[in-house]
C-alpha cells in the first residue's frame, strides 16, 4: 500500500528525513535510503531546512524515486512565487511524486544565504489551496490544466502549544483539513505526556498526526533543546539518563526507538525520523 492507503486504513507509517546534499554527490543519501527500503513508508526530502542552501526537494525526490523509493516533498512558502510553486508541484506530479509537504520555511537571516531575500509571495494556507486547485484540474488563476495532479498533502501542526495558543492551532490544523491536508507532521517530540494532551484535544477531528522523532547526539544537545526550541521540552531524566550512559551513541538510538514505540502507543498515525547527519543509524532505530 502506498502511503494515502496505509492513512486511509489507520495503519502506522514511518516516514525517514532524507536531507538532500549541499552539491550534486547523491550517493551518499542514496544509500542510507535502500539499506532501510521497505522498512519505511516514504522519505521525507527537506526544501532547504533552516535556510541553508542544498539541492532542491523536487530534485532529491526524483533521485530517490528512479529507484522505487516512495517521496514526500516539501513544498516551501520561503523561496518561491505562485508560478513557481504550481510549476514545481506539476513537475512532481509528472515524476511519479505521490506526496507532498507544505511548509512555511524559516527565514533566509537563519541560514547561509544573507543576503537572500524571502518571497512569502502566499502564505501557508494559500499554498495548500492552491494545491487543492490543481488536483481540481486548474491553476490558481483558474486557467484548465492538461492533466491534474494527485497528492496526498501533508503541512504542520505545533503539538507542543498551550492554552489560547493551542486552541489557535487547532483552529489553524482544521483550515488546513478544509484545504485538503491529510497529514501534519509535528515539532520533535520527547515529552510524552504532553503529546498525549494534545492528542486529547486534537480528537475527533479526523487528523492523522506524525510526531517527529529527533535522534539526539549527546546530552548537551539535548539540553540545548530544552532551553531553545520553543515549546519543545526534554524531560530532565532522559538528559540524566544520556549523562549516565557509557555508550551515549547507543543510548541515543535506544531513546529514538523506545519513542517511536511509545507514540504508537499514544495514538499517533506514525513518526518522522529525523537523524540530522546520522542517517547510517537509521536501521538501529527501526529494529524491533
Amino acid at each position: 500500500m502506498n502511503m494515502s492507503e496505509k492513512l486511509a486504513a489507520g495503519e502506522f507509517l514511518i516516514l525517514a528525513e532524507m536531507e538532500p546534499p549541499k552539491g550534486v554527490e547523491f550517493a551518499a543519501v542514496l544509500a542510507h535510503a535502500m539499506r532501510v527500503k521497505g522498512r519505511v513508508d516514504a522519505f521525507v526530502v527537506p526544501e532547504m531546512s533552516n535556510a541553508v542552501m542544498r539541492m532542491s526537494s523536487l530534485g532529491g525526490c526524483a533521485l530517490l524515486q528512479q529507484k522505487g523509493l516512495p517521496t514526500v516533498m516539501q513544498v516551501c512558502c520561503r523561496d518561491r512565487n505562485r508560478l513557481a510553486l504550481q510549476a514545481d508541484l506539476l513537475a512532481a506530479g509528472a515524476l511519479g511524486v505521490a506526496n507532498v509537504m507544505a511548509v512555511t520555511g524559516v527565514d533566509p537571516s537563519y541560514g547561509d544565504h544573507h543576503r537572500a531575500r524571502a518571497v512569502y509571495d502566499i502564505d501557508l494556507l494559500q499554498l495548500l489551496e492552491g494545491i487543492q486547485k490543481l488536483q481540481s484540474g486548474r491553476d490558481m488563476a483558474g486557467v484548465e490544466l492538461q492533466g491534474a495532479v494527485t497528492f496526498c498533502v501533508g503541512s504542520t501542526v505545533n503539538a507542543g502549544a498551550s492554552g489560547g495558543a493551542l486552541d489557535l492551532e487547532l483552529a489553524e490544523l482544521d483550515r488546513k483539513m478544509a484545504a485538503g491536508t491529510r497529514f501534519f507532521i509535528t515539532q520533535p517530540v520527547f515529552d510524552l505526556q504532553g503529546f498525549a494532551r494534545f492528542m486529547t484535544k486534537a480528537e475527533g477531528r479526523g487528523a492523522s498526526i506524525i510526531p517527529t522523532v529527533l535522534l539526539l547526539k549527546s546530552a548537551g544537545m539535548a539540553r540545548y533543546i530544552d532551553q531553545h526550541l520553543d515549546q519543545v521540552h526534554v524531560p530532565g531524566n532522559l538528559i540524566r539518563r544520556l549523562q549516565q550512559a557509557s555508550d551515549k551513541v547507543r543510548e541515543c538510538i535506544l531513546i529514538a526507538r523506545e519513542l517511536v514505540s511509545a507514540l504508537r502507543a499514544a495514538g499517533a498515525s506514525g513518526v518522522l525520523i529525523s537523524t540530522i547527519g546520522w542517517e547510517d543509524k537509521l536501521p538501529g532505530i527501526l529494529e524491533g
